[in-house]
């Protein structure tokens, strides 16, 4: 039987480079020229292809993308353990293939772990690297979230939100803007400058909120298998390349939505948005760092209410902010004698031993290895917190202790509830996955549409309804 544990350290390890500040006066970067892509045949149906295995893999994942089957992988690797759940980094593997037409670019364009708002982005201080930067959108600013916030305020704002990388980010705007190393302030600020066309996201902030719920959607739709092709603006058909990573599929995803053919082709391979990252920070694939161990395992964690008290279960797998993937949250809500938006007595309550290190605007966040910052290990997000006896940051809890209130502050809610969700190493973890939410025994599993879907354990299931009838009640600690 192979350990998995033994290969996790396939993976390069790198230190991501200090803030680059760029002189407009030095000679330009020359960009290498691009290289040929590799060519893929049209394989016979089942022909058995070589694959490294990338930081997230896991083998439902690898089926859809090579369009075969779990037990056709399984057969052709028998060393993988009955219970692996994500790959081992650097796993050979040979995968049975089964050929699909208008396969896309192979040019991987960054790494995944310069995608998710984790240990690496933990290096980086968005604020100070724009700052230091000649262009102008140091000084731009728009109210969002409750207040004013220029710069790398609102990317430290969305990349903790959406759980982005800000480099990703700040990349995303140099390549569509110039924002970062042109000092001219436009004397009309383009209302669309990600190319998205909507009167309720003009200006720079609101297309940073759209293009991070498009490329979340790429992201996880690819890291779940749940994206298998997406049409361009002209109607064609395009499937990732099945040797594609996450990160680079979101970006194609992204640049999908709104430009040309030809500009699509240009904005993903190396002369597009890899060089206006590389301008920025240096080579991505010399900071690519591991995510995931081998068969990463959830924690044991108990439902987010009191023992012995019932509370329904309202919500299936859904977003777990924003909107579309990751399916990442489950909602429950306190027993109450009307529906809607009610102020309730009962606190929602920590699944795990941890500490607060957010709490602000109807969100907590619970980290588990309590070494005080949400982007690295395990962390539960809590959201429609009350504001009144909100838990403050900084403070150690114990499974059980009260976190706060539910309610309908933040975002859209129909009735008092929360919402939760978990992260690892910055990543969003589906709630229906190899990696299932399993709360007390309780597994979660994806309905037909999101916030449907149930919990089961043993031979008891409960499906969610906003009804809140006795069919979705859960005690817990019983």
């Amino acid at each position: 039987m192979v350990i998995f544990s033994t290969l996790a350290g396939c993976v390069p390890q790198g230190e991501l480079s200090s803030p680059l500040l760029i002189n407009l006066n030095q000679t330009p970067t020359v960009e290498p020229t691009p290289e040929p892509l590799p060519t893929r045949p049209s394989y016979q149906p089942g022909t058995l292809v070589d694959y490294t295995a990338q930081m997230g893999d896991t083998l439902p994942a690898l089926a859809a993308h090579f369009n075969t089957t779990v037990e056709e992988i399984r057969a052709a690797n028998p060393d993988i353990p009955a219970d692996a759940t994500t790959m081992p980094a650097g796993y050979p593997m040979r995968i049975p293939i089964y050929y699909q037409a208008f396969w896309g670019n192979p040019y991987q364009i960054i790494p995944d772990n310069l995608f998710v708002n984790g240990p690496t982005a933990a290096k980086f201080d968005a604020v100070a690297y724009v700052d230091s930067q000649p262009g102008w959108f140091k000084n731009y600013s728009f109210f969002g979230g409750g207040e004013t916030r220029r710069g790398g305020e609102i990317i430290n704002y969305i990349a903790t939100n959406y759980s982005l990388n800000p480099q990703m980010l700040l990349a995303l705007v140099e390549y569509a803007t110039n924002a970062l190393t042109n000092p001219t302030i436009p004397e009309n600020e383009d209302p669309y400058p990600f190319g998205y066309q909507s009167k309720t996201d003009q200006g720079l902030y609101r297309q940073l909120l759209w293009a991070a719920e498009i490329l979340n959607n790429g992201y996880y739709g690819w890291r779940t298998g749940k994206l298998r092709s997406f049409e361009h603006k002209d109607g064609t058909l395009e499937r990732p390349d099945p040797w594609q990573n996450a990160a680079t599929v979101a970006l194609q995803y992204f640049y999908s939505r709104t430009m040309t053919i030809e500009d699509y082709a240009t904005a993903i391979y190396s002369q597009g948005y890899a060089a206006a990252f590389r301008r920025l920070f240096g080579d991505p694939w010399e900071k690519m760092e591991a995510i995931f161990p081998a068969s990463l395992r959830q924690p044991a964690l108990l439902l987010p209410f009191a023992s012995g008290e019932t509370w329904s279960f309202t919500g299936g797998p859904h977003t777990g902010y924003g909107e579309g993937e990751p399916y990442a949250a489950l909602d429950f809500a306190p027993p109450a004698l009307t529906a809607g938006c009610q102020a309730t007595p009962l606190f929602t309550t920590a699944v795990a031993d941890g500490v607060i290190v957010r709490s602000a605007d109807a969100a907590v966040v619970l980290d588990l290895d309590g070494d005080g910052d949400e982007r690295t290990g395990w962390v539960i997000f809590y959201y429609h917190i009350a504001s009144n006896d909100r838990i403050a940051v900084g403070t150690q809890v114990k499974a059980g202790d009260p976190i706060g209130h539910p309610s309908c502050e933040g975002g859209r809610a129909t009735g008092t509830h929360v919402h939760i969700a978990r992260k690892y190493n910055g990543e969003w973890i589906d709630a229906d996955s190899t990696l299932a939410f399993n709360l007390e025994g309780w597994i979660a599993h994806l309905g037909s549409a999101p916030y449907e879907g149930s919990l089961t354990r043993l031979s008891e299931t409960v499906q969610a309804s906003t009804n809140s009838d006795i069919s979705t009640h859960i005690t817990a600690g019983r």
